[in-house]
């Protein structure tokens, strides 16, 4: 670890586990930090408040409030809504994972931990926070000298128009560079986290797909085994003939046969489903690769089925697929279905936004449906997708700010505000292609992609 790095900075490490404070306060003070504890989430709080740390390492799992609500208390306070949080979670807790950096968390380390895995990305997001600091310091002595100009003579007008122009490309610069750090930083997360459920399901559905495979093999010769016993003794006696009645001997034979074939149907889709995940989650490439777009919507469709599905304030959002003939597209997979994936999110949300105002009655007799069209066009050798959704639509204010950095209309803890500025810079600035939205109020909002093939 860097000592100039760690000089002077303050850990706050929050776990009810005495364990894990011990391990991570050890190694953490041996490389030079100030190490704070606290057990709970509300002592946390109180302590950020009081005198705010550099970092916070708050576990998920604790007494009275848990890391979440921590989290999102911190993020909803002014005076400590800056400081980085890195969650500590089990490798199984995709779902925790996944909540934590919505709700604002910059990372998350694994337990059992790595003693380099914690310094790595403590050391990282402390270099990030540098920067970050310092192209603020450098904004804001900029503005200054800004001001200072303003009232010299007319003649120094020329010099504050240039240096107007600086701090305006520096703030982009500043922006631009927190989206792609973000960007890089979420996909490896989700990568990570998808790629591994997959694996996970992939291995004992293998060794029960094969097996099911034998089982069915076995079960028939058992089966013609018994019909041959029947056929050389007819009068088997009553005992035999009692139990044979009271098993339903014909039915079991018969229904066992189909009970293995709904079990191989099932088995065969969860091996879809892990396809489908590592489709989905499969890391880029240094250069573009031949990709069927089609594959990854329905990855995509296929990770967000559980949101698309009826909960206790809606019915089901319906989903219709009208793919025409694409040919492959060469793009880099991973991002584009980021960019799938941060659209059909959006309209979810709007959604289930709008069904907090509005009975179940109502959104069933006019049912919420994502429309997801593909085309090829010849003349112009694009490929174009269009994802279109019945809901509220977007008003043309917020249309004008919607590819913005940082700009959201969600609730607090609901939204990023870079969902679509990073689906744009991916679409636009990586593939050279462009992304579009048209929206109207009470009617619906059509967002199109177009990629060159």
């Amino acid at each position: 670890m860097n000592c100039e790095l760690a000089d002077g900075k303050i850990i706050l490490i929050v776990d009810d586990n005495p364990a894990n404070l011990e391990l991570l306060s050890d190694l953490l003070d041996d490389a030079g930090f100030e190490i704070w504890v606290a057990r709970d989430g509300e002592s946390a709080i109180r302590k950020a408040e009081y005198a705010p740390p550099d970092i916070i390492l708050l576990d998920v799992m604790m007494p009275g409030i848990d890391g979440f609500e921590t989290c999102r208390r911190l993020k909803s306070n002014s005076s400590t809504n800056e400081i980085p949080v890195i969650f500590m979670t089990a490798l199984s807790d995709t779902v925790d994972k996944v909540k934590g950096l919505n709700l604002g968390a910059v990372d998350y380390i694994t337990k059992p931990f790595q003693n380099e895995e914690v310094l790595a990305r403590v050391k990282m997001h402390l270099k990030l926070q540098k920067l970050t600091k310092t192209l603020a310091a450098q904004n804001l002595l900029l503005q200054q000298e800004i001001k200072q100009r303003d009232r010299a003579e007319s003649a120094l007008q020329q010099l504050n128009q240039e240096l107007e122009k600086r701090v305006e490309e520096r703030t982009k610069e500043l922006q631009q560079a927190q989206v792609t750090l973000i960007q890089k930083e979420k996909m490896s997360a989700l990568g990570q986290l998808v790629a591994g459920v997959a694996h996970e399901i992939n291995n004992p559905i293998g060794c029960i797909t094969g097996n099911i495979i034998y089982a069915k093999e076995y079960i028939q010769d058992l089966i013609q085994h018994v019909k041959l016993y029947q056929q050389q003794f007819p009068n088997p006696g009553n005992e035999i003939e009692a139990h044979g009645s009271e098993i339903d001997i014909e039915y079991l034979i018969q229904d066992l046969q189909s009970l293995i074939s709904s079990m191989k149907a099932g088995s065969d889709r969860i091996h879809q489903i892990s396809i489908s995940l590592r489709n989905f989650s499969r890391a880029d490439t240094d250069f573009k690769v031949p990709v069927n777009i089609h594959e990854g919507i329905d990855s995509t469709l296929l990770i967000l089925k559980h949101r698309l599905k009826a909960n206790d304030n809606r019915p089901e959002i319906k989903t219709i697929k009208e793919y025409g003939d694409l040919p492959l597209v060469e793009c880099y997979p991973g991002q584009i279905n980021q960019v799938f994936m941060n659209i059909l999110s959006n309209a979810i949300d709007a959604f289930d936004e709008y069904s907090e105002t509005h009975s179940y009655e109502e959104i069933a007799a006019n049912p919420n449906t994502i429309t997801i069209r593909t085309a090829y066009s010849a003349a112009d050798r694009q490929a174009i997708v269009r994802i279109e959704d019945n809901g509220s639509g977007i008003s043309e204010e917020v249309k004008q700010r919607m590819f913005e950095p940082l700009f959201t209309t969600k609730a607090l803890g609901k939204g990023t505000g870079l969902g679509l500025s990073i689906s744009r810079q991916i679409v636009v600035d990586k593939h050279g292609g462009e992304l579009s939205c048209i929206s109207t109020p009470g009617i619906g909002t059509e967002f199109a992609i177009s990629l060159s093939v």
